[in-house]
Formats: structure tokens, C-alpha cells, sequence
């Protein structure tokens, strides 16, 4: 090579390199990057266990765990952002494949958001796509219908102080779906006819002392997109969107069977917050939905030992409420809710409203999604990813944010739990899930009759150690009220998979040292 050819080699490298470094100069002076994130670590007793029988688990009583978030925004002006979103856990000691074993080399890193927030311009519209956490509008004791993580589109727009729409498009499930061989499936394809959306839109009302929020949503269903022999599909959707009984085998088996691309869903809600009386605080929330069936599949009346047809399709309500009444020292309440139930008939499909993800959490025990986020001995249905208060009614008082010392504050409540399902149900519910065990399959809830109740009570405390790190105990136990004689009748006698039902009261001491910043 001659010296001319190296001098130029030189220099285009040189020249490459200084522009590099140039680009990331003006990058790094153009994009504000910001950080903020929470570390969990948390050690726990507790007996989950509300039911059971033979053959129910024993899950240990003591846990310790760890959960780390980390999220970072890319902030490059006022109109345009991004954000990414990393998990880090949940991590139990001890546990090989969550990391928390000797070496601690697990693979337990995940993003949970990762999302572009941008305005379009000389336009107040403000735009949102990705991996998103959203929520669907409410007030009163929490989104029943959807409050997680999905991939989104969103839209929001004000046009005035009192009125904004938003409008919303996003995709919970798609291309999980491995081909089938089935004969009496029409497609087989892979990844076709696998998709989940959902469309909707929002119009959020604010005027002196009240504000309301009403919403629509549609969503179309492909038949393959929570079947049978679908790889990766989210087991939880099949619970909560269609009619299932809890512990019987999925219902999307018959996925397909009825030669309908696609089903129908469709909900709708109008939360409502009044504070025009303050101190005086009104929260009331409505609910509606519906998903049309797509086929039917077959499950077991264990009473008369035979199997039954049962139709996909289910569609319910919600209604519930909070009355609040805020003082010098705490927060006096009172709380409650009503859904419809089951009718007792599997032909005609449940009577129990569907929902997506939801996220109650009226109390912080059993009645809220998520609540304990680390302990082994939470496997109960409670401890799962959706809360909807399907199937159940219920009235609670509270005392929240009892301040007696400086940075020491207490929420205590008592809540009961009652069933709106019919008695006629048990019949169809497997004896390792009858009711409230730890193999309970229901997914957004309690499965209680009308002659079933449980009694829940909360003392969540919090001190404030430093400004950024708390330290939080939280004590709750729940009496079991279930009618032994309902669960009992449903088995015939000489059985082998009964009788009875074998009760437990359930209990939890949790405490969680939370870093934030």
C-alpha cells in the first residue's frame, strides 16, 4: 500500500471516528436522560390455604424475596420523550431458576414497559405507543376490567378545562399460535386467526366537584388465539374472558369448533368521583361486559358423574362504591360492591362479568391483584394477576392514614365477602379447586355461592425511615364462612374424589423495605 493510500485510510478513520464523536456530543446535550426505580426486599409468614382436602399442597409459611424496578426516560423536549421500563426479579432466596440460589446467576431481567410519548405538531394531541402500563378509567376500589401491562397505541386530547377524549387501540395477545392438525378446525396455519384487540375510546368530564369518566371498548377474539394447542398463549385470559369453571380443564379446547373467525367482546363503564362536599369524598364505579361464545366444551358434573356441554359465551355487571370522610387524624370509610353470578346452568354460558386484567383492591389481603408480590406461601388464587370481584358482593369499613406519630401511619379495615353464584354450581368445581384452594383456576376471584362468605381484616402500617426508604408491615387474616354442608352435597357418596370440604382460616405477616427515587 502506498503512503498516499495509508495516509488515506488514516484519515477517513480519523474523520469517522471524529464525527462519532461529535454525533454523540450533541446527543447527549439534546436528550435529557432520566432515572428513577424501587428496590423491594421483603420477608413474609403467611397460610394461604382456604380449602382442603385430598391431595392439597403445603406450601411453606416463610418466604423472602426481592424485587428490583429501574426505569429510564429519554427526555429530548416537552413533546417528545421515550421510556423503557426494566424489571429486575421477582427474585425468592434460595430459588435456582428466579436467581435467588447459591451463585445468583438467573436470567430474571425483563422489560415491562418500553414506550414513545410524542405530540403532534402545532396540535395538542399527545401520542403513546408500546409496552405500556393502562388502565381503563375508574375510581372506586380500582379497574375490575383492565389495569396492566400491554402493548398500546394511545390518544389523548383536551378540548377545553372540562372535556377530553381518549381513544385507545392495543393487543394483549397475537402470533402465539403453533398450526394445528385438528380435522375440525377450519385454518390450521400457524400464527393465523391468533390475535387479540381491542378498541376503545374514553371521555373524561371534569366540573367543579365531580368529575366522570365514561367508556366504551370493543374487542374481536380470533379462535386461535387462546386454543388449545396455542404454545405461549396467556392461560389467565382463558379463565377470565370466557366461561370457566374453576379446576376444569380450559374451555378453548372447543376454540374453533363453532366455524367463527372471530367472537365478539364488548364492555363499557362510568366511573364517577364527587367532592363537592368535601370533606366529604364519593366514589361510585358501573361496569358492563360481555364476550359472545366461540363453541362449546365439555365439563364434569362430579355430583352425577357425567359430562355436560358448556357454552363459551359469558357477560356480567359490576357495581361499586366508596364514601369517605376525611378528619385531622385519618380517613373514616365505608366500601362495597355487588356482581352478578352464575345462574347454575353451563349450557347457557357464565353470568359472571369478563374481564382482562383486573387489578381490585379494596383491601390489601385477598381483595386486591398483586397485593404480596413475593411470597411462597401465596398461591392461592388471590395472588394471581387479575382481581375482578366476578361472582362476589361485598361491604367493608376502613379507617385509612391514621397518623398518631411523626412519619408512622395505619390503615385498618374489615370487609365481608359474600357469593352471587348459584349453590347449583359446586357440582361442576373440582374437589382440588372447590372454592378457595391453592389450585383454584377461577382467576379473577373468590368462586363463592349464595350461601358462602369469608371475613377479611387489614392493618397495613408504614414508617418512613428516611425520605426515600419506608418500611412497611402489613398484617391480614381471613375467616372462612363457606357453607360445608353446599361444597359437601356435591359428591355422591362413595366417590373416590370426596366428600366434603376441609376449611381453613387464612393468614399473612409480611414485612417490606421499600427504596425509591
Amino acid at each position: 500500500m502506498s503512503a498516499f493510500n495509508r495516509f488515506k485510510k488514516h484519515f477517513l478513520v480519523a474523520f469517522l471516528a471524529a464525527g462519532l464523536m461529535f454525533g454523540a456530543t450533541t446527543t447527549s446535550h439534546a436528550v435529557d436522560f432520566k432515572a428513577q426505580g424501587e428496590w423491594l426486599v421483603g420477608f413474609g409468614l403467611g397460610n394461604a390455604n382456604l380449602q382442603g382436602g385430598k391431595g392439597t399442597p403445603k406450601d411453606d409459611i416463610f418466604s423472602a424475596s426481592q424485587r428490583i424496578r429501574l426505569q429510564l426516560d429519554a427526555v429530548a423536549s416537552e413533546n417528545l420523550s421515550g421510556t423503557v421500563f426494566f424489571e429486575i426479579g421477582t427474585s425468592d432466596w434460595g430459588n435456582a431458576e428466579e436467581g435467588g440460589a447459591l451463585g445468583a446467576d438467573g436470567t430474571i431481567v425483563k422489560v415491562k414497559n418500553a414506550y414513545l410519548d410524542w405530540v403532534v405538531p402545532e396540535t395538542d394531541l399527545k401520542i403513546r405507543m408500546g409496552l405500556q402500563a393502562f388502565a381503563l378509567p375508574n375510581f372506586a376500589g380500582g379497574s375490575a376490567i383492565m389495569d396492566g401491562d400491554v402493548a398500546a397505541v394511545t390518544g389523548s386530547y383536551k378540548f377545553n378545562d372540562n372535556v377530553g377524549l381518549t381513544a385507545f387501540w392495543m393487543r394483549p395477545v397475537n402470533d402465539n399460535f403453533a398450526g394445528s392438525n385438528n380435522p375440525r378446525k377450519n385454518m390450521t396455519d400457524r400464527h393465523y386467526l391468533d390475535n387479540i384487540d381491542f378498541f376503545g375510546i374514553s371521555v373524561p368530564l371534569t366540573f367543579e366537584g365531580v368529575e366522570l369518566t365514561p367508556w366504551a371498548m370493543y374487542g374481536m377474539i380470533g379462535r386461535n388465539s387462546l386454543s388449545w394447542e396455542n404454545d405461549t398463549s396467556d392461560g389467565t385470559l382463558q379463565y377470565t374472558l370466557f366461561s370457566a369453571v374453576p379446576g376444569q380443564e380450559s374451555p378453548t379446547r372447543g376454540f374453533g369448533h363453532g366455524g367463527r373467525a372471530y367472537s365478539d367482546a364488548f364492555f363499557f363503564g362510568l366511573p364517577i368521583n364527587v367532592t363537592a362536599l368535601d370533606p366529604v369524598n364519593i366514589e361510585f364505579d358501573f361496569n358492563y361486559g360481555y364476550v359472545s361464545g366461540v363453541g362449546r366444551y365439555d365439563v364434569r358434573d362430579y355430583k352425577n358423574r357425567l359430562d355436560k356441554r358448556a357454552d363459551t359465551r359469558r357477560e356480567g355487571w359490576l357495581v361499586k362504591a366508596l364514601v369517605e370522610y376525611k378528619m385531622d387524624w385519618g380517613v373514616p370509610g365505608i366500601f362495597g360492591w355487588y356482581s352478578s353470578g352464575d345462574d347454575g346452568n353451563v349450557k347457557n354460558g357464565s353470568e359472571r362479568m369478563p374481564s382482562i386484567s383486573g387489578s381490585g383492591n379494596f383491601t390489601s389481603f385477598m381483595g386486591a391483584a398483586g397485593a404480596d408480590w413475593w411470597a411462597d406461601y401465596s398461591k392461592g388464587w388471590f395472588y394471581e394477576k387479575c382481581m375482578s370481584y366476578a361472582g362476589t358482593w361485598g361491604v367493608g369499613l376502613q379507617v385509612r392514614d391514621m397518623t398518631f406519630l411523626e412519619d408512622l401511619s395505619h390503615t385498618f379495615r374489615v370487609a365481608y365477602w359474600g357469593g352471587t353464584n348459584s349453590p347449583d354450581m359446586v357440582k361442576y368445581v373440582s374437589y382440588s379447586s372447590a372454592g378457595l384452594s391453592s389450585d383454584n383456576n377461577s382467576f379473577d376471584g373468590p368462586y363463592l355461592t349464595t350461601n358462602d362468605g369469608l371475613v377479611e381484616f387489614n392493618l397495613d402500617n408504614s414508617y418512613q425511615i428516611y425520605e426515600n426508604l419506608a418500611v412497611n408491615l402489613d398484617l391480614g387474616y381471613i375467616i372462612n364462612c363457606m357453607d360445608r354442608g353446599t361444597w359437601a352435597r356435591r359428591w355422591t357418596k362413595g366417590n373416590a374424589d370426596g366428600p366434603g370440604l376441609s376449611k381453613h382460616d387464612a393468614w399473612k405477616a409480611q414485612l417490606t423495605f421499600a427504596y425509591t427515587f
